[in-house]
């Protein structure tokens, strides 16, 4: 169970990071705007790298479950729930506080493939990829592996495109060419 302080330093900054970037904000703000000390911060994390990969690896269990339950939410056969993945990109796009993928902003600002915290990203991109192969294989689609990461490149483009036009009509235009991705023999 995380300590108060440790929760709090994990809240500010997935909050933080993701409103404004990981580089630009600095420890002191962080200390300041979640209360905790110095001390208490290194009694936590050993840097503030480790801070941001403890706060992806939290983001991605989260945002995962997110993703499950809105596509469960939206319909009961299988053969839909591929498509309903874009249905539920739709609404998280819609949102007022919608800035990206956590995940992908990392990568862009953490270029380093070496890094920590490009590698916490990448794995929550992998499991990304490993459900749209499990609704794939539960409905019956053949090459589920393949058409998987063809899916996830849509999901990361339409992502970006909902970021450049603030509107979350990529994600119903993702949906168009995902459906006909799916029907393709």
């Amino acid at each position: 169970m995380a300590t108060q302080a440790k929760q709090r330093l994990l809240t500010t900054a997935e909050e933080l990071f993701y409103a404004e970037g990981i580089r630009a904000v600095g420890l002191d703000r962080l200390l300041q705007e979640s209360g905790v000390g110095r001390a208490s911060f290194y009694r936590h994390f050993a840097s503030k790298d480790d801070l941001v990969v403890a706060v992806l690896e939290g983001r991605d269990h989260r945002w995962l479950e997110w993703l499950r339950e809105s596509v469960e939410a939206q319909t009961g056969e299988p053969a839909e729930r591929p498509l309903a993945v874009f249905d539920a990109l739709a609404q998280r796009f819609a949102r007022k506080d919608f800035r990206g993928c956590a995940f992908i902003n990392t990568m862009v600002e953490v270029a380093d493939r070496d890094s920590a915290a490009h590698q916490a990203a990448d794995r929550h991109k992998r499991r990304v990829i490993a459900y749209l192969t499990e609704l794939l294989v539960a409905a019956d689609h053949p090459d589920a592996p393949e058409l998987a990461a063809e899916l996830a490149l849509l999901v990361d483009g339409a992502i970006v495109t909902a970021v450049r036009e603030g509107t979350p009509d990529a994600a119903t235009r993702a949906h168009t060419i995902a459906a006909r991705l799916l029907a393709t023999p």
